[in-house]
């Protein structure tokens, strides 16, 4: 037999071999692997039934989801069991059965974006050698990694990535990574958010992996790199150690250094992301051997140098991300060298200066250009002009120069952008109108132009952007009609954010909308009067604002039913009227209905809604019904505002059920009764306003359990008692106290001085007496400005901590008036002590206070001297002494208080001449009389009044006290005559004179109680 034939024996042979075992099993499923994966499947848990169709009597191999086997041997090869990411509720959990050893020929296994509660990483896992894929990432596995996972030899693709929210409960950790030295075929190597903490050997394990290609050790915590000579890492192509090292103790030294070593021998690089790792200084220079890099971030760390000459010149390079650092110098022309640049972000460096330069116009690969928060100071149409002139403008699809302080005009050079899809000129100080250009941008997907001060009309052909997905021009200066056309051809439109304009809204009255939006901002637009009847065709709408548009009237009940599908729903500052139903609604949803006239009880809520703002209404009746009716439910409120309504009746004592609220505001009703022990049991309660009200009794004990509390303003109560001694270490975050005006008496408790945090301080218009506390100067939030400050300062509005965070506002006596604040609280300091009995010295430590704006004593009974250093309180605005018995001369350094609005040192026992600067004599004589002073701006002569002719005879008549003080004989002798002409008539009145000042407080008092019931009966009438 020649060699042809055995060739052709040999054929014949195996293909009848392949024919019988084809028609032996076909491919269908192998009975003990099918009774293997029923097994498996009966220790799940499975709440969205994505395993039904794994029943007996079904083939595994053609009918199960998720199943895939060989197509003739019928061996399962594959398990596809991953969660779409976006469906949490349709996660897998349970338990891992070891029924799956029984798939001896199982090579992919893919269990990713379920949720396995925290359980660890089945060990036998390393029993299933045939794997060669195994994703186990964002699976909710916790604890300690197995090693055994090691003895997976065949192993190409390892994800073992943890949960992105670090869940503690699914925290992954382990001891070291020799293990992995096994793997000898990987590939792929995936254990972001995994503890390697204590993993010393790390780097020595992955150089033994040589066929590494990706490698992703995102926020790991690893431990500095050793030193290592010969890295082995010859594939590696794609490296992610996003704050990876954000939790090494000195990052920013010798550490540095170590790491940006090992980085810098990777040769093979391609892509390479060291974001979020708080690196400082120069950009590495090591970098620059990485010549095959197409991808480089370095977004997120702190490097503070200009960008180097080399990195412009880094031609390969396609995607650069430096966002968020300290970046310097400007932009150079340079950059028009990078020609493969396709992705260009330098966003967040607000110490960049200069503008776009011309090369820039020359990259014509560049699809995305992100400026976002960089100092350009450019006009806006130099800069369209030297995108829409170079090759640049074929390309370019994405352009973020927001918040770039871009000024000048929108030119009709932007109609040559063709290709844009993303433009972002948000938050700089452009004006003029918007340009007819823009619907020349046909490809738009993305349009803010939002907080400028843009005027005029919204041209019509914005229609015609049939792409327009995205639409922001809130906050600017825009006025006029908006009409069908302007949404003529939106379809594809899902977000609209045009409030803070005044547009006319004239649409049939039953138009029907092309788009169908998930978010419709809209506030500030005239509407009304009538209810917009078109809203009612939104099926999709989640956020809606349509507050302050001239909508009076009723809601419809038809748009009531629509409640459920919002998450934010605000109609506040209108004209509607009538009593709210009740409002089922999607969990952590935010209503506002408030500055109406809304009526009747308040309104039973969902359980699942977040925020609720019905403040400045006609709500009557009593607090019981609303927060006590479902005492079997636990509700998830953290916003509860009804402030100045006519609600009445006792503070009900059932907020037990209420533990997730966060601010509460009653202010301006009519509620009596005390203050309830439960509101004690609010663990995360930040605010609390239950000022103007008729509240009695003294504060609970329980209330310090509300450690948390940032703002507590309950004055123009009738609150009683001493001031808690516990106030001071309970309330360690309270920036604002406010107790006026109630019926408080006792001393100033010296625990208050631990109060480091308080700004505002308003303890007037009580029955207080003793002495001030010395250790005032222990107010520190009220002697420097934080950073908090500061950055408020940089960015007034954003979200922060503190007042801001609650949106507050409060009344405090500022210059002599009683101001409201709102939006500039967080930048008040003021400290009122006025209207009580309080006596003594005042502490000389008060003038620490350096940033203290408001300092009101007047009304008390102090004595002794205006302390001498209080020209060091710099950021003095007012200043009220009045009405006390304070002597002595006013301090010549009252004159360096530059910002000295509002004076008042009247009615004391002050003596000598009045300090002369251009700052005192810009106040009136009222400022200073009640006193023995003289000079402007007093019409009393200090020569005429103390007798001088020259300077030899001013110290005539005067002594010394022995203490190195002088003493006018003149005066004394003048008060012992005095006392010895009048003593029969002003002993009996020196002996009740605190008889006649109670009984004249008593009087004012009664006259304001007076005042504040008329105003509540005059509206109650209304």
């Amino acid at each position: 037999m020649d060699t042809t034939s055995i060739k052709i024996l040999v054929l014949v042979i195996f293909t009848l071999a392949t024919l019988s075992i084809s028609l032996s099993t076909n491919g269908s499923c192998i009975e003990s692997e099918r009774q293997a994966l029923l097994v498996f499947k009966q220790h799940l848990l499975d709440p969205a039934d994505r395993l039904a169709s794994w029943v007996a009597h079904e083939d595994c191999c053609r009918r199960w989801v998720g199943v895939v086997c060989h197509r003739v041997s019928g061996h399962v090869h594959q398990l596809h069991l991953q969660n779409p990411p976006a469906y949490s509720r349709s996660r897998l959990g349970g338990k891992i059965n070891h029924s799956l050893l029984n798939l001896t020929h199982l090579r992919y296994l893919d269990l990713s974006y379920n949720y396995f509660g925290g359980i660890p990483i089945p060990h036998f896992f390393g029993s299933m050698v045939s794997l060669r894929y195994l994703n186990v990432s964002d699976a909710g596995f916790g604890g300690f990694i197995p090693h055994q996972l090691g003895n997976l030899s065949n192993m190409q693709y390892l994800n073992l990535a943890g949960d992105d929210y670090y869940d503690d409960i699914s925290q992954q950790y382990v001891e070291n990574l020799g293990w992995l030295a096994g793997m000898s075929q990987l590939k792929y190597l995936d254990m972001s958010a995994v503890d390697l903490s204590k993993a010393l050997d790390w780097l020595q394990t992955l150089n033994m992996l040589p066929s590494l290609k990706e490698l992703h050790l995102a926020y790991c915590q690893l431990p500095p790199p050793p030193t290592l000579l010969n890295p082995n890492l010859s594939s590696l192509a794609f490296l992610d150690l996003a704050g990876a090292f954000l939790d090494l103790e000195g990052t920013n030294s010798q550490n540095t250094l170590s790491i940006m070593s090992w980085v810098s021998s990777l040769k093979t690089l391609v892509s390479l992301d060291l974001s979020e790792n708080e690196f400082e200084g120069a950009i590495p220079d090591g970098l620059r051997n990485l010549t095959s890099l197409r991808h480089l971030d370095l977004s997120d760390n702190q490097f503070n140098s200009s960008i180097p000459d080399w990195l412009y010149g880094f031609s390969p390079l396609e995607f650069l991300n430096l966002q968020q650092n300290n970046l310097q110098g400007k932009i150079s022309s340079a950059i028009g060298n990078m020609t493969s640049a396709i992705s260009l972000d330098l966003s967040w460096n607000d110490k960049f200066e200069g503008g776009i330069p011309r090369s820039l116009g020359n990259l014509c690969k560049l699809r995305s250009v992100s400026l976002h928060r960089v100092k350009l100071i450019q006009n806006i149409s130099d800069i369209l002009r030297i995108l829409s002139l170079g090759c640049i403008s074929h390309g370019l699809e994405s352009l973020d120069l927001g918040e770039s302080q871009l000024f000048g005009q929108i030119t009709g050079h932007i109609g040559y952008l063709k290709n844009l899809r993303k433009l972002d000129l948000s938050s700089n100080s452009i004006v003029g109108f918007i340009t007819e250009s823009l619907g020349e941008l046909s490809m738009l997907r993305l349009l803010d132009v939002s907080n400028n001060k843009l005027q005029g009309n919204l041209p019509e052909s914005i229609g015609q952007l049939v792409n327009l997905e995205v639409v922001g021009f809130e906050n600017n200066l825009l006025k006029g009609v908006i009409c069908e056309n302007h949404f003529a051809n939106l379809t594809k439109l899902d977000i609209f954010d045009g409030s803070g304009n005044s547009f006319i809204l004239k649409v049939h009255p039953n138009w029907i909308s092309p788009f169908q939006v998930a978010v419709l901002r809209i506030g500030s637009w005239h509407l009304g009067p009538q209810f917009p009847s078109w809203l009612h065709s939104q099926k999709k709408l989640n956020f809606l604002d349509i507050s302050n548009s001239g909508i009076s009237g009723s809601i419809p009940s038809s748009f009531w039913n629509m409640s459920s599908q919002f998450y934010d729903l605000n109609i506040s500052h209108n004209q509607i009227y009538g009593e709210i139903p009740y409002i089922p609604v999607q969990p952590y949803a935010s209503f506002d209905f408030s500055s109406n006239s809304f009526n009747g009880s308040l309104p039973r809520i969902s359980s699942n809604l977040r925020e609720l703002y019905l403040s400045n209404n006609s709500f009557s009746g009593s607090l019981s019904y609303f927060l006590c009716q479902r005492m079997n439910e636990t509700m998830w409120l953290q916003f509860l505002i009804l402030s100045e309504n006519f609600l009445l009746g006792e503070l009900p004592d059932c907020w037990v059920k209420w533990p997730n609220l966060q601010v509460i505001k009653l202010d301006g009703n009519n509620l009596t009764g005390s203050i309830p022990s439960s509101l004690g049991m609010l663990p995360f309660l930040g605010s609390l306003h239950l000022q103007h009200n008729w509240i009695s009794g003294e504060l609970p004990h329980s209330l310090q359990k509300c450690t948390h509390l940032v703002i507590l303003d309950l004055s123009e109560n009738e609150l009683t008692g001493q001031i808690p001694t516990w106030l001071g270490p309970s309330f360690q975050k309270v920036e604002m106290l406010n107790f006026r005006s109630n019926k408080f008496h006792g001393h100033i408790p010296n625990e208050l001085c631990a109060l480091a945090s308080l700004r505002i301080l308003d303890l007037s218009q009580n029955n207080l007496s003793g002495f001030l506390p010395k250790c005032i100067h222990n107010f520190s939030a009220m002697a420097r400005v934080g950073d908090e400050d500061k950055d408020y300062l940089l960015a007034s509005g954003s979200d922060g901590g503190g007042f801001n965070e609650y949106s507050d506002y409060g009344s405090y006596m500022m210059k002599g008036n009683l101001l409201n604040y709102s939006t500039t609280l967080r930048l008040v300091r003021i400290l009122d002590l006025s209207d009580n009995y309080l006596s003594g010295e005042i502490p000389e430590g008060v003038c620490i206070l350096q940033f203290l704006q408001s300092l009101n004593l007047s009304h008390n009974h102090l004595s002794g001297r205006i302390p001498k250093g209080i020209g060091a309180m710099k950021s003095l605005e007012s200043l009220d002494f009045s009405k006390n018995q304070l002597s002595g001369p006013i301090p010549q350094s009252i004159s360096n208080l530059t910002f000295l609005s509002y004076l008042n040192l009247s009615n004391n026992d002050l003596i000598g001449k009045i300090p002369s600067s251009t700052q005192i004599l810009g106040f009136s004589a009222s400022s200073f009389t009640g006193n023995q002073l003289c000079g402007p701006p007093l019409t009393q002569n200090c020569s005429a009044a103390s007798g001088e002719t020259n300077p030899s005879m001013q110290n005539e008549g005067k002594g010394d006290d022995g203490n190195g003080v002088e003493v006018d004989w003149f005066y004394v002798a003048m008060a012992i005559g005095f006392g010895i002409g009048f003593g029969a008539v002003l002993v009996p009145l020196t002996v009740n004179r605190r008889w006649s000042c109670i009984y004249f407080r008593f009087l004012d008092r009664m006259w304001t109680r007076l005042v504040l019931l008329h105003a509540k009966a005059t509206r109650l009438q209304n």
